[in-house]
């Protein structure tokens, strides 16, 4: 897992709202409360559909949470950037 984190991602401890995709449903049954984990860095998204520069962040959550298929309850997982915004 990557230890050295990135000039410009958010900080570990930050407060965070993950929220739903608006153009569809999920990734997560509900827009709900976290934190940014620092027991890995953000790394890049590596994948057809991210954004240039998208990181992934480990967010654990402030309560276990299903994702859009009805797995889980999660506790922590690992989210693309454009499903966090900044929390209270």
């Amino acid at each position: 897992m990557p230890q050295e984190w990135p000039s410009a991602a958010l900080p570990a401890g930050s407060r965070v709202v993950v929220v739903r995709d608006p153009s569809g449903d999920g990734p997560w049954r509900e827009e709900f409360l976290g934190t940014i984990d620092g027991m890995g860095a953000p790394e890049p998204v590596e994948h057809p559909r991210a954004r240039a520069g998208e990181l992934a962040y480990w967010v654990a959550f402030d309560e276990p949470q299903y994702d859009g298929d009805g797995d889980g309850p999660y506790r922590k997982a690992l989210i693309w950037d454009r499903y966090l915004r900044p929390g209270p």
